[in-house]
């Protein structure tokens, strides 16, 4: 077989983005490459195969698990060989390929690799010349980022042996890795041929309108003692090592104290264990020597205080990283480890006092969340009834929890599948049809049986007995036989889509990826996954349009245990922001827009106060029950845009309303000159003010009046005008940020293009700046491809944010009236920083258009006294200003 059958066919239409693609195949196809992003959904898989028809070679699908290459297979054959039947030139064996050949990139690189051959690799020339025998000249890979790093030498040393055409499709380009890695995963896939977003497939009715929702919960009663408990733990554990005198005896003995200058150059390299043995030396009472305070910047340099972050790094240092000068002290330092591990303080060879693996899996884990469920399932029966068709993932099935007895009475003390289900089964006033569906256990209730065997009898499955659950005759267990296990999924799926089940509880694995049930109208994510990429595929269970059902609005659930003794609100939030950086949807804000982030629910920053918790949870209820209200926000805000764009935002936090306030530094400034002024007049007296007001009547022009002004002004300036002058210094030195911003973006830009890192034409990209409402500034690149635009970004947010280590450094100086004096500094971009003539070139564009400045190189002594001295003073630092990424439609 050298050839698709003639007769292959997609059953059904084409969406208009699917066939954009393939009107333009042959044009994308000219570099041997198809490379399409698109989030779940969107019909990824039916395009490439229908891709793969039309380049109509043998063809090598690679997928990220098992149950998406047996979904490739699925929908190959449901939907373009219209059969139930697998015929037999499709193979799941790459030791044993076909003209149609499915496999994981797992499979692929164990058979490459037999740990029982004699040496790694050797079984990969073999797997190549079956390849080579089927004349494999396509291949498919799905979802590459999964790639780990061992896997890529096989699939690139195969690529190249083949030459085959390449196929990508993903839904998360890994933009976040280094340089190297992305240059890789473009190698294999190719450009970015197209782009396709959530708010598009919204709009063509592929994805339906859509919200997430947080409900905060507090920690259980032992839940909160543990934490409270671990938390006085720590703080007299820190109090205690923070004195420490066998600590500080060896820091007093160590060279970089006694001698600094002898070894300057380790000193620059190892900053923050410099600092932090003066910063626990200073809080010691030891005096600092003049010269420590000139390397670390002066005289005048302010040593912070001794808090957790800084003993953390000092220990990291004693414990760990110094490999010579601690050798005498190395019964104490394995004691203090010890110690520490006891206490919960140290994992992987990390000190943290404020974080810890128990407590985390307290609050991620929480019991209250079983509370939260509970909540969440009777508020949706009690909106939607009969039509509910929800869903809730965990991450473990707890079989423990299923007993054989006739009444199950033990305490729901853990988060799982059957935990789940009891919890619900134990109150549900309302009658809901709650079934498990997890790999091993299966439970529907008796009303569905018929169903079940009537949906079980399609797939010609007749052996389907089923027990009684013991404690609750109203459920049964369905006995997974050798006919029902490869259908038992696709069974229980129908039943849900039906509505002989309403709440359908299952695994992450199972339910997580290559699941389908357009159906679902509400999702509970009880899972504490935090990767973009599997979160960003249970998620996107819920948000699909379902055929008929024009009406569907779907409700994705999030649920997050707030920790009342972290001022941040703990880990569970600490990783619910982390998924969201994938998630875009529509804000909660009077005027809705659509962005990723969580910055889109508004959240306050006391949210671990029990109060602020059940206002929050009152609110998402409100917004959750208005579904009608959900379409109109989606179509609200789909009016203001026409695509997803990466930018950088830079938030206005002044309390005053920005449309009054002209700028930030403006406003500043006008504050600290009107209360100087305020402050002038009540000095004067009332004697003066009224001697002011006789003389303006014996003035006879408007020049006298000026002169008497500017007298007045400078009395006042000698007298009460320290903080005019340094209001007026801040606003010169801290200009309109979006007219600033402007300026450095179009350095980077051209920066950019000089190093050849962005490749599109100059007429074809420009920076685009804009002012919201609120004040806050947004810039990003317009044109250019989404590569460009994603360099560019994490470009201009290394040369805003506070200086970390760059190679390069930019110093900004400028002169107002020739005595105001302005110094900044920035980072050159890595990207840029990596050759000098990239830098000086950067440097030479910074002075065309922000003004003038110094090019520093670091890697020198007197350069790594200037990036402390950078960490100290730089702008980015006191802007004080939460700079963001985020993605917005525009």
């Amino acid at each position: 077989m050298t050839e698709y059958p003639k007769a292959i066919k997609f059953k059904y239409s084409w969406r208009k983005y699917q066939l954009r693609v393939l009107e333009e195949l042959q044009e994308h196809l000219k570099d041997g490459h198809l490379h399409v992003v698109a989030p779940p959904g969107s019909g990824k898989t039916v395009l490439g195969l229908e891709v793969a028809i039309r380049i109509n070679k043998p063809t090598l699908i690679l997928a990220p698990t098992r149950a998406i290459r047996n979904q490739w297979i699925q929908r190959f054959s449901e939907l373009f060989l219209q059969t139930d039947t697998v015929p037999d030139w499709i193979s799941r064996d790459i030791r044993n390929p076909k003209f149609f050949t499915v496999v994981t990139y797992q499979g692929l690189h164990a058979a490459c690799n037999d740990q029982d051959a004699p040496e790694l690799g050797s079984n990969l020339e073999l797997i190549l010349k079956g390849l080579k025998s089927q004349k494999i000249g396509t291949i498919v890979v799905d979802e590459a980022h999964h790639l780990k790093n061992e896997w890529w030498h096989t699939l690139t040393h195969i690529k190249k042996k083949l030459k085959p055409t390449v196929v990508g499709l993903t839904a998360t380009p890994p933009y976040d890795v280094t340089p190297t890695e992305w240059q890789r995963y473009m190698d294999l896939n190719g450009p970015i041929d197209a782009e396709i977003s959530v708010p598009e497939l919204v709009i063509e009715g592929d994805l339906c309108p859509h919200q997430d929702y947080i409900y905060f919960t507090n920690p259980s009663q032992k839940e909160r003692q543990f934490i409270a408990d671990y938390r006085d733990s720590m703080l007299k554990l820190f109090k205690e090592v923070s004195s420490d005198k066998i600590v500080l005896q060896a820091v007093q003995n160590h060279p970089i104290w006694l001698n600094p200058m002898d070894d300057l150059d380790w000193v620059y390299n190892n900053l923050k264990y410099y600092s932090a043995c003066l910063i626990f030396l200073h809080a010691n009472q030891i005096p600092i020597p003049e010269l420590h305070m000139e390397i670390i910047g002066g005289k005048d340099f302010k040593i912070p205080r001794l808090d957790y972050e800084w003993l953390e790094i000092l220990l990291e240092f004693y414990l760990y990283q110094e490999k010579v000068h601690f050798n005498a002290f190395e019964e104490h330092r394995n004691m203090l480890e010890n110690r520490l591990q006891r206490h919960g303080a140290t994992e992987r060879k990390r000190v943290n006092f404020s974080q810890n693996s128990r407590v985390r899996q307290y609050l991620t884990s929480s019991i209250s969340k079983m509370d939260a469920i509970t909540a969440i399932v009777d508020f949706e029966y009690e909106k939607l009834g009969k039509n509910l068709r929800l869903v809730v993932l965990s991450d473990f099935i707890r079989k423990e929890f299923y007993v054989s007895t006739d009444h199950n009475t033990l305490e729901l003390n853990k988060i799982g599948v059957i935990p789940i289900f009891e919890k619900l089964r134990r109150e549900n006033k309302n009658n809901k049809k709650i079934a498990v569906l997890t790999g091993s256990l299966i439970i529907i209730p008796a009303s569905t049986y018929a169903a079940f065997q009537t949906t079980a009898a399609k797939y010609d499955i007749y052996d389907n007995a089923a027990s009684p659950v013991p404690f609750d005759t109203n459920y049964l267990l369905i006995n997974q036989t050798e006919g029902l296990k490869h259908d038992i999924v696709h069974i229980v799926t129908q039943l849900f889509q039906t509505g002989e089940i309403e709440v359908l509880l299952g695994t992450k694995s199972l339910l997580g990826e290559g699941w389908d049930a357009p159906a679902i109208n509400a999702l509970i994510l009880a899972s504490f996954v935090g990767s973009f990429v599997l979160s960003n595929q249970m998620r996107g269970r819920a948000i699909r349009a379902q055929q008929g059902n024009k009406d569907k609005t779907a409700n994705i659930w999030h649920l997050v245990c707030a920790d009342s003794t972290s001022a941040t609100g703990g880990d569970d939030l600490k990783l619910l922001k982390r998924r969201f950086k994938s998630f875009v949807g529509v804000s909660l804000r009077q005027e809705p827009e659509i962005e990723n982030g969580i910055g889109r629910f508004d959240l306050p920053e006391n949210i671990n106060n029990v109060g602020e918790i059940s206002r929050k949870n009152a609110e998402m209820l409100l917004f959750a029950a208005d579904r009608e209200n959900l379409r109109q926000r989606w179509n609200d805000a789909l009016t203001k845009g026409v695509n997803l764009v990466e930018e950088i935002k830079i938030p206005f936090t002044e309390e005053q309303d920005y449309q009054r306030v002209k700028s930030l530094y403006l406003n500043k400034t006008i504050r600290n000159v009107l209360a100087t002024v305020g402050a002038g007049w009540l000095s004067f007296g009332l004697d003066n003010v009224q001697g002011f007001f006789r003389t303006l009547k014996n003035m006879q022009s408007l020049k006298d009046f000026y002169i008497y002004m500017a007298s007045l002004g400078a009395v006042g300036m000698l007298l009460f005008g320290r903080n005019t002058v340094r209001s007026l210094g801040l606003y010169l030195k801290y200009r309109d940020i979006s007219k600033d911003l402007n300026q450095v973006s179009y350095a980077l830009l051209n920066g950019l293009l000089k190093a050849h890192i962005i490749r599109t034409d100059r007429n074809e990209v420009r920076v685009e700046m804009q002012v919201d409402r609120s004040g806050s500034v947004y810039c990003h690149l317009e044109g250019g491809t989404t590569y460009d635009k994603s360099i560019f970004i994490n470009a201009l947010q290394e040369i805003i944010a506070p200086i970390n280590n760059p190679r390069y450094v930019i110093v900004r100086k400028n002169k107002f009236a020739f005595f105001v004096k302005q110094e900044d500094y920035h980072a050159v971009p890595e990207p840029l920083a990596r050759k000098k003539e990239f830098a000086e070139y950067f440097s030479n564009q910074w002075e065309a258009h922000v003004g003038n400045c110094d090019l520093i190189f670091t890697r020198t002594i007197t350069g790594r006294k200037l990036i402390l001295k950078a960490r100290a003073k730089s702008l980015a630092a006191q802007l004080d200003e939460n700079v963001l990424q985020v993605s917005k439609w525009r």
